[in-house]
């Protein structure tokens, strides 16, 4: 692979993908509607690209290898914003790379599309969808669009269900869910270079002991995650119980995502 378009390259994760992937790869272009900064060698800077921007899309998808999308709302919002990025905009992003020619797309998915699962229950990939609000919602819906490129179009395209992208685990949930910057970008290095791939569902995870999430794929294609989120039990558990979570949230996956507006039954959550 040649060149690399990383959408949402201003953002948490991508400036984290920036940074780690910048010499792996000959060309990385970089899009974000928001300011980038100065080019770094092997960079290629787009700014102001809106999802919405279809034509745009496309130019900036020209002479590309593979997309890392990561560009939306990322967190649970009102339906607008998340309509408007990661459903409309979605769609642009996916059309864009087809019409030119794009062959991959690594999406980040997220853990929130199975948030509604007892968190007792060990999840793979095989699972049926269980969001926990618009914005799993909304990742469901790119998965099944995904699918929709990979069979119709021939696309191969890597759904990363990403846990909790962070420098260090920050409470129990997380001693589960815990995905590493050193082990993200290690992910989708090897979801970009793995041959033989169709339509892939990859939990972004790093080795943790609790980890309740597990696929068929992260062997296959290499992933060595190297961090472990028990590292930090200690630190963390000293300074709160399981009992400390609100009972919504430590009965699911999603945690605090299926408390947020919560009115439902919970006997009717099996």
């Amino acid at each position: 692979m040649h060149r690399i378009l990383i959408t949402g390259a201003s953002g948490t994760i991508g400036s984290v993908l920036r940074e780690g992937l910048r010499g792996r790869f000959p060309v990385l272009r970089l899009t974000d509607r928001a300011a980038l900064g100065a080019a770094q060698a092997g960079e290629e800077i787009v700014e102001g690209l809106d999802l919405a921007d279809l034509a745009g899309l496309e130019a900036a998808m020209q002479d590309v290898d593979a997309v890392v999308h990561l560009a939306g709302t990322p967190v649970e919002q009102p339906w607008e914003p998340i309509l408007n990025n990661n459903i409309i905009g979605l769609y642009n992003t996916y059309e864009a790379a087809r019409r030119a020619g794009v062959k991959r797309i690594v999406f980040a998915s997220s853990n929130h599309t199975i948030g509604f699962h007892p968190r007792g229950r060990h999840i793979d990939e095989t699972v049926p969808p269980r969001p926990d609000g618009r914005y799993g919602a909304s990742k469901v819906f790119g998965e099944a669009l995904g699918r929709l490129y990979a069979d119709k179009y021939g696309m191969e395209i890597v759904n990363l269900r990403i846990g909790s992208f962070q420098p260090k685990p920050k409470n129990i949930r997380m001693l589960n869910t815990w995905l590493s910057h050193r082990d993200g970008v290690h992910l989708v290095d090897v979801c970009l270079r793995a041959p033989g791939l169709h339509f892939e569902i990859i939990y972004g995870v790093s080795a943790n002991s609790r980890n309740r999430w597990h696929d068929s794929l992260a062997a296959r294609i290499g992933y060595q995650p190297q961090d472990n989120a028990e590292d930090f039990a200690a630190e963390i558990l000293a300074t709160m119980s399981p009992e400390d979570e609100p009972l919504v949230e430590r009965m699911f996956h999603g945690g605090e995502y299926c408390a947020m507006e919560f009115d439902g039954d919970l006997a009717d959550i099996g």
